[in-house]
């Protein structure tokens, strides 16, 4: 662009204020509306691969995520008595480190402060209620009462996206998998110094992944009613019944599991925006985009390569409709391809009839996967 945009980012998680960091530091008017009142972020941990690293390293704040984290090289397989079956090293995008674990609050710190340190204003409490968008730019009113005139408006909203429903009506829903993730942080086996990943025998799987160097998450995944919701006072006892078939590190870290406030407990569904991800100056990134399900880890890697290359994209292009052509042909394959596998090694580890295509997809694997995703994007 010959000169800086006034953007407005409708959500301020992990892509949102990637993006807000991004784009600030190349000197654009970046606003954020955040519904929350503040970046407290839901959940537990989450891992970071090398690509969403590498990230992390083009918009300044790799050093701080590993400060606050726990880097890790190796992805160790187990049977569910806990007896390793493989030991296999991740690859490195370009300097990236192979992977790292971080509490999500610590994420959202780091990337809150890095976007309000780059310039970028981020609107608590706010929401989009009104939004025009008449071809030259965009007029949006906020729920504080307050509007303004922006060049761009981004929804980095989540997989539940009200900008997603103001674009599209009720075509793009999250589709419900059938499963469903169980998660609650507990003191870290000093033996775990990368993620563990537990297969049961009776469709279930359980992982082990070090989020500091005092804590790590255990995350399961179970075939559940879509209408189920743990009981809260009972949770931890529900989770333990579902993995009493694990012995070794599972169970080990499973003592520790005894607050039944303390286990998240989150549906996983996918969305798939069929149609542009843009309509006119107005577009979706992220999970309102394209949700996948948690098991490559790169739901949010996706969000914060969305975010470096939509700003990559508004400083190579001419105008902001060709950006936003531009930066969809660039991600859309890409993240497709996340989606689609997946989404089939979900299917495979449930013992879900899978198609021809995902056939193909599954002979990459999780392994292979890795590799294919440090390539650039």
């Amino acid at each position: 662009m010959s000169s800086p945009l006034r953007v407005l980012i409708h959500g301020g998680g992990i892509g949102g204020l990637t993006l807000a960091t991004a784009l600030a530091r190349r000197g654009h008017q970046v606003d954020v509306a955040e519904l929350r009142d503040e970046l407290d972020a839901l959940g537990v941990g989450i891992i970071q691969p090398s690509n969403a690293l590498h990230v992390m390293r083009e918009i300044g704040v790799l050093e701080e995520c590993l400060a606050a984290g726990f880097e890790w090289e190796v992805l160790t397989i187990c049977d569910p008595a806990g007896a390793t079956l493989a030991k296999i090293p991740q690859p490195r995008m370009a300097d990236a480190p192979s992977n790292n674990g971080i509490p999500r609050p610590a994420l959202a710190k780091v990337l809150g402060r890095a976007a309000a340190e780059a310039g970028a204003k981020i609107r608590f409490g706010t929401t989009i209620t009104e939004l025009a968008d008449d071809g030259e730019g965009v007029d949006v009113t906020l729920s504080d009462g307050s509007s303004g005139r922006w060049d761009l408006v981004v929804g980095f909203d989540g997989i539940g996206s009200p900008l997603r429903k103001r674009l599209y009506g009720d075509r793009f829903e999250p589709e419900y998998t059938g499963f469903a993730n169980w998660r609650v942080t507990v003191p870290r086996d000093p033996e775990v110094r990368g993620v563990v990943m537990s297969a049961g025998n009776l469709n279930a799987k359980a992982l082990l992944t070090p989020i500091t160097d005092d804590t790590m998450y255990l995350g399961t995944v179970f075939a559940e009613a879509e209408d189920f919701r743990p009981d809260p006072e009972h949770a931890h006892e529900q989770l333990a019944e579902r993995l009493a078939s694990f012995a070794g590190p599972v169970a080990a870290a499973l003592v520790h599991v005894t607050d039944p406030a303390a286990v998240v407990y989150s549906r996983i569904s996918q969305v798939t925006v069929e149609d542009a991800w843009y309509v006119g100056r107005v577009v979706l990134a992220g999970d309102a985009a394209h949700a996948s399900t948690p098991h490559l880890a790169q739901g949010a890697a996706m969000a914060v390569e969305d975010a470096l290359v939509l700003a990559e994209s508004l400083d190579a292009a001419a105008d902001v409709a060709g950006a936003l052509a531009a930066w969809e042909a660039r991600r859309r394959p890409r993240a497709m391809w996340v989606q689609s596998l997946s989404r089939a090694i979900l299917k495979q580890e449930t013992g879900t009839a899978t198609t021809p295509e995902e056939d193909e997809l599954l002979k990459v694997g999780i392994p292979g996967a890795a590799h294919f995703l440090v390539r650039p994007y």
